[in-house]
């Protein structure tokens, strides 16, 4: 089995992580909105659910000037994504802790920084009715029992900066939900992108962001649509220029 994968300024294991490195990720990784409204850099980031630590290390390369909390509930993806942090260039910015989010503190120490989050991201468990993986630590990745939709959002926007973004990626399916969630919470929808596998098929991903309601200034949020890959099943133009800062 392949221990790891190697991007332009990182390497990240993931042999002892129920998750490995995938699309997923990186899509969040590479298009998490991180120009703020206001003229600051950002300072403080949140990743819920790190795994290997993937979306953490493209944001600590993405944003110089912030300090990146990540957490897991599973020791085993927090251990590897320490060791993933200790072997990067921003090791300094990076800090992971065990926890869920329903427990997480702001201000815990090194991991909380601060109060509040510039930039709130997670890939999260989404599945909630089908088979379950004998195998517990995939299955607690996967599936949504222990963060279902509802608190992770809700915890989020607890979590959140006045002007703060929120960003997740889930299954098209999903959309409709996580956006009623949000809106509940004064949460509005600034960024939206389908993610389509092949030109001509539907979306099977969509990456999302909001920010609460009064820091808004897009109403209804800007929609864009991506295709991973071309007619001849390589990275399509639009993927590359949006990964190319990482991928090899």
């Amino acid at each position: 089995m392949n221990p790891g994968f190697r991007f332009k300024q990182f390497f990240v294991r993931h042999d002892r992580c129920a998750m490995k490195v995938g699309t997923d990720g990186v899509l969040l990784g590479a298009w998490a909105p991180t120009n703020p409204l206001t003229p600051n850099p950002l300072t403080r980031i949140l990743d819920i659910g790190t795994g290997s630590g993937l979306i953490a290390l493209m944001l600590a390369q993405r944003c110089p000037d912030a300090q990146i909390a990540a957490i897991d509930i599973d020791p085993d993806a927090v251990a590897q994504a320490r060791e993933n942090f200790a072997a990067s260039p921003w090791s300094d910015r990076l800090h992971v802790a065990q926890s869920s989010l329903q427990e997480w503190q702001m201000g815990n120490g090194k991991c909380g920084n601060d109060k509040w989050y510039d930039l709130i991201v997670s890939n999260p468990p989404y599945f909630t009715a089908s088979l379950k993986n004998p195998d517990a630590a995939r299955c607690t990745a996967r599936h949504n029992d222990t963060l279902p939709f509802s608190v992770l959002i809700a915890e989020s926007a607890k979590r959140l900066a006045s002007d703060g973004t929120l960003a997740l990626i889930v299954p098209a399916e999903a959309e409709a939900e996580l956006q009623s969630l949000a809106e509940a919470h004064s949460l509005h929808c600034t960024h939206r992108c389908y993610v389509h596998p092949k030109p001509g098929r539907p979306a099977k991903r969509v990456l999302l962001a909001w920010q609460h309601a009064v820091a808004s200034a897009t109403h209804g949020g800007l929609t864009t649509h991506l295709t991973l890959e071309d007619d001849h099943g390589a990275r399509s133009l639009d993927y590359q220029q949006l990964t190319k800062d990482f991928y090899l």
